[in-house]
């Protein structure tokens, strides 16, 4: 078939172009997962210029991989280490391709998918669903950077190692166990977009009400809030408030268990001030730092948060008090591949790991990679 086709394109180019001039021919040779694939190629020169018509009909170049070839090296790449990845071409397909080839061929489908999700933001402008969550939460990851001179050739002397967080966000329909998932390592301001993406994708429209849950940090409650406006409602996680209150029950009861548990039950059923009566009378005094102060430390958590305990209405509705499913996502989503032993990774390379391995997630893989092949 492919013959036939380049004969084709040939006859048509002589009879377009009768002052086309045959070259001498070229061999073309492209990796597959079959192996390596070879053809002797018959090249033109028209108008002043050479024509290859084998390889533009074929959508090849000398030294190229093929679409289904690049689909296994990046979901391998997506999975394991870059190096683990040769390995496991090499066991499945008995081809040795380098590391490097892996990492970059990766890196590309992840600018791909990158670049088809900041296309594919924009606002559902209909009535939508009645209710969804979202949540979001940091997790930290290892970074490196390279600060070498033109003269300083060796970039291990100059490198150096850190740490960087991402933010894993997620939006879900009530009663839907599969979350939509989106990642960043940008700034708050594009993680409300993620949150607005994610909230999109599962039919957030101008009705929807939109219930976020999630830790003190107060960045997410301003996202929240200037990204659905009236329609956002935040909760703070019940558990993680719950780590202020048992160091404080030592402060304001001999008996701190049950103290304990009546407080919580107390947030439960709303009452804030209740709550903030009680841990009044025990509050440190100024001159305590705050690492000696834990009812101090309770007290302008709670103070600091209105609005943002409204836990009897959460549960009536049966919506989430807790944000343990994003805690719970970071793990298998983002760390599991970019956590793991001896990965470090530059500081440009991160979102476009990111956006793969939320594809992955998201049961969009299949599809990106029909279009790929669609395009090739």
């Amino acid at each position: 078939m492919g013959k036939k086709k380049e004969f084709i394109e040939v006859k048509n180019l002589l009879k377009e172009n009768p002052q086309a001039k045959s070259q001498a021919t070229k061999d073309i040779y492209w990796h597959t997962t079959y192996g390596d694939v070879a053809v002797s190629e018959r090249t033109f020169i028209i108008n002043g210029k050479l024509v290859r018509p084998f390889s533009n009909s074929a959508n090849v170049a000398c030294r190229s991989y093929s679409p289904l070839l690049e689909r296994r090296i990046t979901d391998f790449g997506s999975d394991v280490s870059f190096g683990k990845a040769v390995e496991k071409l090499n066991e499945h397909y008995g081809l040795i391709i380098p590391e490097s080839s892996i990492r970059l061929i990766t890196q590309k489908h992840g600018v791909n998918l990158l670049n088809l999700s900041q296309e594919n933001s924009l606002e559902n402008k209909e009535a939508g669903i009645a209710q969804a969550v979202v949540q979001t939460d940091g997790c930290m990851i290892p970074k490196v950077e390279f600060t070498a001179t033109e003269e300083e050739k060796d970039l291990r002397k100059t490198r150096t190692v850190a740490w960087k967080e991402v933010r894993l966000s997620l939006g879900y329909i009530p009663g839907v166990i599969t979350p939509v998932f989106e990642a960043t390592s940008g700034t708050p301001e594009e993680v409300g977009q993620q949150l607005l993406n994610c909230a999109n994708k599962i039919g957030y429209g101008k009705k929807t009400q939109i219930h976020g849950v999630g830790d003190g940090a107060k960045w997410i409650a301003e996202q929240i809030e200037s990204t659905f406006g009236c329609n956002g409602s935040y909760l703070i996680d019940f558990y993680h408030l719950c780590e202020y209150f048992y160091p404080a029950a030592k402060v304001c009861s001999d008996e701190p268990e049950p103290w304990y548990k009546r407080i919580k039950q107390l947030m439960l059923d709303g009452k804030v001030n209740d709550v903030l009566q009680e841990l009044l009378p025990y509050i440190e005094s100024p001159d305590v730092e705050d690492e000696q102060a834990p009812v101090r430390k309770c007290f302008r958590y709670i103070k600091n948060r209105p609005g943002q305990f409204n836990y009897p209405q959460a549960i009536e509705k049966g919506l989430p008090i807790g944000s343990g499913k994003i805690e719970s996502a970071n793990s298998y989503v983002i760390q599991a591949r970019m956590k793991i032993t001896g990965a470090w990774w530059k500081v440009e390379n991160i979102d476009k790991m990111l956006s793969l391995l939320t594809c992955k997630q998201n049961g969009k893989w299949n599809k990106y990679w029909q279009n790929i092949q669609k395009v090739a």
